[in-house]
């Protein structure tokens, strides 16, 4: 019963968000993918109602700037989001001194060449900035 409650919830606020998504330019899946460093796929998975994957609480923060929620839609989704996981709500203050940079980069045509370029460029920006 507890079990079903809490899936009953999970479907709530990911029905929310499918909805928002559904709503936002096409390639938005693709792109909070690829802000997520995942694939395609695993966003299908905690966005989509049909799924019981939960989304978990270290991507709301990214989820919310690349769909670029507004504030009340940011409210509806923590509401139902508290309820599926109580105690679970990350801060989802800014970063301190942070900010995100987006970079159109060559496509390798392969999974893990693209991946290992990403991990590449983050490495590097995070040495960088730790230099500053």
């Amino acid at each position: 019963m507890a079990r079903e409650a809490g899936e009953e919830a999970t479907v709530a606020y990911k029905t929310i968000l499918a909805d928002i998504i559904d709503n936002r330019p096409s390639g938005t899946r693709q792109r909070l993918a690829t802000a997520l460093g995942k694939h395609r796929s695993f966003v299908t998975q905690i966005t989509s109602p049909t799924y019981a994957t939960p989304l978990p609480s270290r991507h709301l923060a990214t989820i919310f700037r690349v769909c670029h929620m507004s504030a009340m839609e940011q409210e509806r989704f923590l509401s139902a989001y508290e309820k599926a996981h109580p105690g679970k709500l990350p801060d989802l203050a800014p970063t301190d001194g942070q900010r995100a940079l987006t970079l159109n980069v060559p496509d390798f045509g392969d999974e893990l060449k693209n991946r290992q370029f990403d991990e590449a460029v983050s490495e590097f920006v995070a040495k960088l900035s730790a230099l500053l």
